[in-house]
């Protein structure tokens, strides 16, 4: 498939947003299966290491650690439709759209982001497997740098966006750096990156560069953030009927 300028730049330039934004939001569901089969394999893992079957428990764990991996896959292709559909402007030359996703998708296979085998989920998987037999003991080889937000199982860094002090369940059009993953609101961070010249992530700490067409709202996004708006939720619950406990 090959684009040129014929027709109209702006026209072709908006289709292919539009088209992008479409494209985004079908790997949702692909991305939200990918989970739920992940947490399926986990239970079925524990109810194994129960039954003493550890070399059935390996087989899972290295298949848990393919789809980490595929959503990985996912979650990136998806980010770089976004991306180049930020920075697309018709030419004279044919843009070969093929070849450009296959760069990217290369480019990730080469130098991937994040390492499967330190996903969120595969943790949980290990975490629950570890605790069958070794309750309330520490894994092996866990440091404290390598903890993530289990609990949530995602992989949000920024509980809220560093602009407007706004909890990242409340954003209105929340878009995550495919360079650093912190997020940020969509609007709010657009019009930061258009006020400097060299706009460094505003994360205290983050040396990250920000680069406008790679700001996006990939398909993980608003899964996570749609899962920790549920478990801020029922912690809320548990809290109120904790102080119910107390009056009485």
């Amino acid at each position: 498939m090959a684009s040129t300028s014929r027709g109209g730049g702006g026209a072709a330039a908006g289709r292919i947003k539009n088209l992008a934004s479409s494209f985004s939001s079908d790997y949702q569901p692909l991305i939200t299966d990918i989970r739920k089969t992940m947490s399926f394999m986990k239970d079925i893992a524990v109810e194994l290491e129960k039954d003493g079957l550890s070399d059935k428990v390996k087989e899972l764990e290295d298949a848990v650690i393919e789809l980490a991996s595929l959503s990985g896959l996912s979650v990136h292709f998806s980010s770089a439709v976004q991306a180049f559909a930020n920075r697309y402007q018709p030419g004279e030359e044919l843009t070969d759209f093929h070849k450009v996703f296959e760069d990217e998708v290369s480019q990730f296979k080469d130098n991937p982001t994040t390492d499967p085998k330190k996903h969120p989920f595969v943790r949980q998987f290990k975490e629950a497997v570890w605790k069958v037999h070794h309750e309330g003991q520490p894994m092996p080889g866990e440091e404290q740098e390598d903890i993530v937000m289990t609990s949530t199982q995602s992989s949000i860094l920024n509980m809220t966006c560093p602009l407007t002090g706004k909890p990242v369940t409340e954003l209105e059009d929340p878009v995550r750096s495919m360079e650093c993953k912190h997020i940020y609101e969509k609007k709010v961070v657009m019009t930061y990156l258009r006020s400097k010249q060299r706009s460094q992530c505003p994360v205290s700490g983050c040396p990250k560069i920000l680069v406008a067409d790679k700001v996006v709202n990939d398909p993980l996004l608003l899964i996570e953030i749609d899962e920790l708006r549920k478990m801020t939720k029922e912690t809320n619950i548990v809290e109120d009927f904790t102080m119910l406990d107390e009056d009485d």
